[in-house]
């Protein structure tokens, strides 16, 4: 557990360090995370991470899993609510309310470890606690060390290996089974054994009559690239426990059918990457030379964004 906290801080400072640079705008990173000290490759930037040996996802990563969140929300109207599953030190809750585009209710779950040192930046940095205060209504805060409850915003210490004490903090924290939920878990549930993230999954697919999960993970992990990606982790003392879920976009897809899940689809980051609007593709690749683009597609190739949902209402 603690090596798969500490990919946390790792993910946070690339993440920093691409908005440094210019890939995207997160006014709100800089409060979480310190600046990184090294300049990271391009191809970090642009798809994904393995510095050396982590995950995490950048600009293609955060465009594609926003334009999967923003159709949800468009498509229910904000009437939603959304479980940022292991969200770290994510900053979707204040980039939404600029935008305009907060859920009834955003909740976020993660060690309680990662949680109060969350809390901890937002009670002590005005530019995170002012949003927070601004979106409450009805009763006062509640906040403490390992928890913190507004009337939209939450974040939940829990450990998603164990659905039902998740379910029971969830619904103390307001979560209404019976409203259409996005749950989204962003190279998570890789840490998790395969019969620990189908527990998480089929929780979800029972619990919510409408639905949607997005996940964010590796794929394609069977070939020599893949294992290298592997050493690397282990070498940081970081298993993939459930890397045998991700031998192929089929069993990704296939992972979210036999939990409940009505509609699951697949896609490598590189197509992602191929999707996005190019005239801002053109713009980030003038950011940095990249030099290595044969790395950068292998890389890309080597990681998917999943999505499955049930929908009862035919929404």
């Amino acid at each position: 557990d603690e090596a798969v906290r500490g990919t946390c801080e790792d993910a946070s400072v690339c993440k920093r360090f691409a908005v440094s640079v210019g890939y995207w705008k997160d006014p709100y990173i800089q409060y979480f995370v310190r600046q990184a000290k090294e300049r990271k490759a391009p191809e970090i930037n642009r798809g994904n991470a393995n510095c050396p040996g982590f995950v995490a996802g950048y600009y293609a990563r955060v465009h594609g899993v926003s334009y999967l969140i923003k159709a949800f929300l468009e498509k229910t109207e904000c009437s939603c609510q959304i479980v940022n599953l292991g969200a770290g030190m994510d900053t979707l809750f204040w980039r939404l309310k600029d935008e305009n585009l907060l859920p009834r209710k955003y909740f976020e779950v993660d060690f309680p470890m990662i949680v109060a040192r969350k809390i901890h930046n937002i009670k002590s940095k005005p530019p995170l606690s002012k949003p927070i205060m601004e979106s409450h209504s009805g009763d006062s805060l509640l906040i403490d060390s390992h928890s913190l409850d507004s009337s939209r915003y939450s974040i939940v210490g829990a450990d998603l290996r164990f659905s039902a004490d998740l379910e029971e903090k969830l619904k103390k924290h307001g979560l209404d089974v019976h409203l259409p939920t996005l749950l989204v878990a962003e190279c998570v549930l890789v840490y998790m054994t395969p019969q620990q993230s189908a527990e998480l999954l089929r929780w979800a697919a029972s619990t919510f009559p409408v639905a949607m999960v997005i996940n964010y993970e590796q794929v394609n992990m069977g070939d020599r690239f893949g294992q290298i990606m592997i050493e690397n982790l282990q070498r940081r003392h970081c298993n993939l426990a459930g890397v045998e879920l991700c031998s192929s976009l089929d069993s990704q897809r296939e992972r979210l059918l036999a939990s409940g899940w009505e509609d699951a689809r697949a896609i490598d980051m590189m197509k992602v990457y191929s999707f996005l609007p190019q005239a801002d593709v053109k713009r980030i690749e003038a950011l940095e030379f990249l030099d290595e683009k044969e790395l950068f597609e292998q890389l890309m190739q080597h990681y998917c964004i999943c999505w499955a949902s049930k929908d009862s209402s035919n929404l």
